[in-house]
Order: C-alpha cells, then structure tokens, then sequence
C-alpha cells in the first residue's frame, strides 16, 4: 500500500472537497409540479436537492442533443447544396467527354 507524504494528501483532499462544491439557489415551482415531485422523491426516497441535480443533469443533456441535431441539420443542408453544385459540375465535365 502507499502511503501519501502530506503534500499529496492535502491535495488529495483540496481536490475531493474542490468537486463537491454546490451553489444554493431560490427555486419557485407551479403548485402543482411541486406536489408531484414531493410524491416522486418520496417513492424513490431522495432528497429533494438530489432528484432536481439529476433532472436538471438529464434536461441539459437533452437540450445539448437537440442543439446538436438542430446544427446537424443545418450542416446538412450546406453540405447538401455544395454536393449538388459538385454533382452538376461533373456532369458537366462527363457531357463534355
């Protein structure tokens, strides 16, 4: 097993309590989507705080996705019209021959 010199171990520690950082922020929700997350986090037996970090972690991730699918499709159609002004240019070239 090793054993850490104390430097390591203070920055072993720095770093662990360094990822752990929350900010606190004030939160209103319709009437509503609060009593059913009450119901949720207590089925699943959360807190609260945990279950809002993982649905606010899985919303970012979908968000992120629908960006990139918008910018794909977007990309696409630029692509799309250089191909075809390509594709004429070689039919061009092949008439020619």
């Amino acid at each position: 097993m090793k054993v850490r010199s104390n430097f390591e171990h203070i920055l072993f520690v720095y770093t662990f309590v360094k990822n752990k950082i929350m900010k606190t922020l004030s939160l209103k929700l319709d009437d509503n989507v609060f009593e059913e997350t009450e119901k949720v986090v207590s089925e699943l037996k959360l807190t609260r705080n945990r279950y809002i970090n993982e649905a606010l972690h899985i919303y970012n991730q979908f968000n992120k996705r629908r960006g990139l699918k918008k910018k794909l499709a977007k990309e696409s159609k630029i692509v799309a019209q250089s191909s075809s002004e390509v594709l004429a240019e070689f039919e061009k070239l092949a008439d020619e021959i």
